[in-house]
């Protein structure tokens, strides 16, 4: 038995005789009753009755049918997903990012990616780098995406897409709104709203205003960059963050500043140690052929 046999006794069946099933099967006539025979032969039973050189179904065939016809429509479904995941166009991709790329970057990739793979399915979690780096490790997640740290870890790939630089977030009518690079000194004296302590951003800039030797007066502290964000539009205070944070907010009321000195972090994928599946690899390519975007908006540099 052979999926042709099975192809032939399903034409046959389906067009109720042998000719028409070789037109189906574009084949001849002779072949068709070569394969019915052969089939008939590996099932143990009787399909057909032969009347004036005509071949007329068995009960047996009837209710064999339905059993051949249903496999069939498996084994298409399956050379069909086949041909899908051969052409990255079936699989799904679970993906675990800081806030502020879920509420930035990955908008507009995860748009573009699903209308070039309908098929595929995507999950997404906004987690702290903290819960992101535990979900890759523990294979929670396919794909994280993240600012780096001197992480160390033989288990943890990282793959730097590009570099963000701090900014100064502030309202439009700020006192220091008309520089276009601030010196971290000019902002002395200023109330900061900040991310909360033990975020690796907090910590980098904190890191930068111990060395120039003043502490910050901090009005709020908040977990996420896009509260920080709404905080500052609301006057409640200037903010040294991620630049992604200007493309959360009302640009008629905030505008955001170069520093000096810079302070810096790659924005990286970061993946279990393994190689990443065709869809993934194609999703890392949309993730790039975004920052292109993200560099005119000076997001990254």
């Amino acid at each position: 038995m052979n999926l042709r046999e099975l192809e032939s006794f399903n034409a046959f069946m389906t067009h109720g005789s042998v000719t028409k099933a070789a037109q189906a099967m574009n084949i001849s006539q002779p072949m068709v009753s070569r394969l019915l025979n052969s089939f008939e032969k590996s099932v143990g039973f009787s399909l057909f009755n032969r009347k004036r050189n005509q071949l007329v179904p068995t009960n047996e065939a009837h209710q064999f049918h339905v059993t051949v016809l249903r496999s069939l429509n498996s084994l298409h479904e399956i050379e069909t997903q086949a041909r899908a995941i051969a052409n990255d166009q079936l699989g799904s991709i679970r993906i675990a990012a800081q806030p502020i790329y879920v509420d930035t970057y990955l908008l507009d990739v995860v748009a573009k990616f699903k209308l070039a793979h309908p098929n595929v399915s995507i999950s997404i979690t906004d987690t702290g780098l903290e819960g992101m780096l535990e979900m890759v490790t523990t294979r929670q997640c396919d794909l994280g995406i993240g600012i780096t740290l001197d992480l160390q870890d033989p288990n943890m790939v990282v793959t730097p897409l590009a570099q963000s630089r701090a900014v100064c977030l502030m309202p439009v009518g700020h006192r220091l709104a008309g520089f276009e690079t601030i010196d971290i000194d000019l902002l002395r004296g200023e109330r900061f709203v900040e991310l909360s302590i033990g975020s690796p951003l907090r910590t980098k800039i904190d890191y930068i205003f111990q060395i120039a030797g003043w502490p910050r007066k901090i009005a709020v502290e908040a977990r996420t960059i896009r509260t920080i964000s709404r905080l500052v539009e609301r006057n409640v205070g200037i903010a040294v963050i991620d630049p992604f944070a200007a493309l959360l907010v009302d640009e008629t009321k905030v505008v955001a500043r170069t520093l000096t000195p810079v302070i810096d972090w790659d924005v990286a994928l970061f993946t279990a140690s393994r190689e990443l599946s065709a869809v993934e690899k194609s999703f890392l390519g949309f993730l790039r052929a975004e920052l292109p975007h993200l560099r005119e908006s000076g997001c990254v540099v």
